[in-house]
């Protein structure tokens, strides 16, 4: 039987070239942008370089001796102000990340990026600010806190907490915090570092009227803690609801929704929730080449909206 070598050794599977994304990402080596093998990556992660682009980003400043840069978010919405993050760079990892992880039981997500479903969940929170009015809100996992941040800066929520279970993480949301602090007006806004297997968070429990997430039902062993803390910080008596945007990605959601209806809430899923965001997912579907390796199972969010 005749094989065609050359044909092998031009597609490297799928298991090779995330090995190469996390190789590249530790040893810090950036290979020639032209490279075969840097096509493939691209077209092998789910990771966007811009995600939906909902919310416009412009690099501010970067300085060389460091791994973090300063970004500017314009809102899109008249009036509204701009934000600056300091986040990492893309593609800018270290074994101390990965030790500090280890130590504290969590994943490394929060520092790799600002994901593509923060941006949509931003954009929501933006679009429907009146459902944030005079309301206390966590918003959970959050990264380097671009959706907390949004809402605190255009919704007058009476406070906004910040939350992610990384200490690393922690520190870039009080930094964002106080670089944005003359944009959020009269309301309260903290980081918190909450790690989700927490029983009892100290005058926390029950008393949120909005919780939001992105992006934070991918890690199966995860689901139990996050629904546990979701029923612990909403708020009761009294209405309020959790606020969700997570990609299926195979059967991850759904494992979630059941660790969610075993600690009594209830659940809604809606696949088109906004016109502009339906728009931009029909051009990823239909080859918009701005997201290699755009799957709606992997990558469209869905909005979960979490009651009693």
């Amino acid at each position: 039987m005749e094989t065609n070598s050359n044909s092998a050794s031009s597609k490297p599977s799928a298991s090779s070239l995330r090995w190469r994304i996390l190789s590249r990402a530790v040893l810090h080596r950036a290979k020639n942008p032209e490279d075969e093998s840097q096509l493939g990556m691209k077209l092998i992660s789910r990771k966007a370089a811009k995600g939906f682009n909902l919310i416009p980003c412009q690099l501010l400043n970067h300085d060389h001796e460091s791994r973090d840069a300063q970004f500017c978010y314009t809102l899109p919405t008249q009036g509204c102000p701009k934000l600056v993050l300091t986040q990492r760079l893309n593609n800018n990892a270290d074994l101390t990340d990965f030790e500090i992880c280890n130590r504290h039981n969590i994943d490394n997500t929060g520092t790799v990026c600002q994901w593509p479903s923060e941006d949509v969940l931003a954009y929501y929170c933006l679009s429907h600010a009146d459902m944030f009015r005079s309301k206390r809100v966590i918003e959970l996992g959050s990264g380097y806190g671009l959706a907390g941040l949004t809402i605190a800066a255009t919704t007058e929520a009476l406070e906004v907490v910040i939350s992610d279970g990384n200490p690393q993480v922690v520190d870039y949301i009080l930094h964002n915090i106080n670089t944005n602090s003359g944009a959020f007006g009269e309301t309260r806004v903290k980081p918190m570092k909450l790690h989700w297997n927490e029983k009892e968070v100290s005058n926390l429990s029950h008393t949120f009227d909005v919780i939001v997430a992105s992006d934070c039902t991918f890690f199966k062993e995860f689901h139990k803690d996050l629904a546990q803390v979701t029923e612990l910080l909403l708020k009761k008596p009294g209405p309020s609801e959790a606020i969700f945007f997570s990609p299926k990605r195979g059967n991850s959601l759904d494992k979630f929704l059941e660790e969610i209806k075993d600690n009594g809430l209830l659940f809604s899923i809606t696949e088109i929730y906004d016109p502009e965001i339906w728009n931009r997912h029909q051009q990823f579907m239909n080859g918009d080449e701005s997201w290699p390796g755009y799957e709606k199972d992997h990558c469209y969010p869905l909005l979960i909206r979490i009651t009693r």
